[in-house]
């Protein structure tokens, strides 16, 4: 018996550290073939060149797909989806997989699912049935409605993709393909590099032996024109707290042209002799990192996962993880620099959080990859309304 063909489209950062075990899993699997697609920001350098450390571990790479249009704003997301589609559709043309596998809710996923579904290719979505309030919840439910296959990482989403008229038969409570990385990185915490050596960056170079602040802000999609201030917030409560701080590059999203510019003034502006700036990491040193910070602060869904599985504390900003599943990590705040002073604050006196397992216990890339080569093959729907 042949091999099925599993196409997994890559097009960002995040999207690879929370696939990476699911990756290793298929492309070990005796049952299946593993075709991996890179594209978008995942190939392109100002954005970490996520490729590289797809490379570095070992994955070969079965086509790549430059499609991201300059501009970081609405007109080039939208322009970016619609390349992505003319692009992916001849990729699996010349493919020909058995099921394609889409990740989250990043805009440029749209072209992967859209792609997939037009040429009846089963489409397996990975993390959909959760809520955020903005574009990805959009773009995360369509995907749903498109898909033939749900592998979903908490209870919550998987009841919610049924909600949504699914047929139970398809949604699986995988867990998080990321939460398996935490794992890995709980048993082995160590810190034991010279992160500045081994990744670069710019700024100072702070003492980080006693302790430091992970920062990660991305710009909220439907608050495009709000970065620059929502940024500069976080850069004020930072810099007064006087503290070591290691900031991570935003995604490239909408609004994201705002908050580099604010991040790069505030720099020209003020003396950050505290702040030092990477692009990118790999998955396991950055979970590293987090694990051996006091914390992180900003609005990535990292700080919702990992660090809960963690027990990592979180200052969580603005609205982007609106009504997801959280732990005992994370606290709320606005933007507001006073606000996010007094979190940080409170996370100084409080004890650390207990770790949580909403998502996961740290198998989930096992389990996606003997579904993927048990399931029977479909690209239709079962109605269930």
């Amino acid at each position: 018996m042949s091999k099925r063909k599993i196409s997994v489209v890559i097009t960002a950062r995040p999207s690879y550290s929370r696939i990476k075990t699911a990756l290793k899993a298929i492309k070990n699997h005796p049952d299946l073939e593993l075709q991996l697609i890179v594209a978008a920001s995942a190939l392109l350098d100002r954005y970490g060149s996520a490729v590289n450390y797809i490379k570095k571990d070992g994955f070969e790479i079965a086509a790549k797909v430059f499609n991201v249009l300059e501009g970081e704003n609405l007109t080039a997301a939208a322009k970016t989806t619609g390349i992505g589609i003319l692009e992916l559709s001849t990729v699996f043309d010349n493919l020909a997989p058995d099921i394609v596998v889409t990740i989250a809710d990043r805009f440029e996923t749209m072209a992967t699912a859209i792609s997939a579904s037009f040429m009846n290719i089963p489409l397996a979505h990975v993390q959909g049935g959760e809520v955020t309030g903005n574009i990805d919840e959009k773009v995360r439910h369509s995907i749903t409605k498109l898909s033939d296959y749900h592998f979903v990482a908490s209870q919550s989403a998987y009841e919610r993709v049924i909600r949504l008229g699914e047929d139970p038969e398809s949604v699986f409570n995988t867990g998080c393909p990321s939460i398996d990385l935490a794992a890995e990185v709980k048993a082995s915490p160590a810190f034991d590099f010279d992160i500045y050596q081994k990744y670069g960056g710019v700024g100072a170079f702070p003492d980080l032996s006693e302790g430091y602040w992970v920062v990660m802000q991305h710009p909220v999609t439907t608050e495009v024109t709000s970065s620059r201030k929502q940024i500069e917030e976080t850069l004020f409560a930072l810099m007064e707290s006087n503290q070591p701080v290691l900031w991570f590059w935003p995604n490239v999203d909408a609004g994201a042209d705002g908050t580099s510019t604010g991040i790069r003034a505030f720099r020209e502006k003020y003396k950050l002799d505290k702040f030092h700036f990477f692009k990118n990491m790999e998955p396991n040193d950055f979970l590293r990192l987090l694990v051996n910070s006091k914390g992180l602060i900003g609005n990535s869904s990292v700080g919702i996962r990992e660090c809960a599985f963690l027990g990592v504390p979180v200052v969580n900003i603005g609205t982007r993880q609106n009504a997801r599943d959280r732990g005992q990590n994370v606290i709320d705040v606005d933007y507001d620099r006073i606000a996010i002073a007094a979190a940080l604050q409170k996370h100084q006196t409080i004890e650390r959080p207990d770790p949580s397992y909403v998502y996961g216990g740290g198998d989930a890339g096992e389990k996606i990859a003997d579904l993927l080569a048990s399931l029977p093959l479909k690209f239709h729907k079962t109605i269930q309304y």
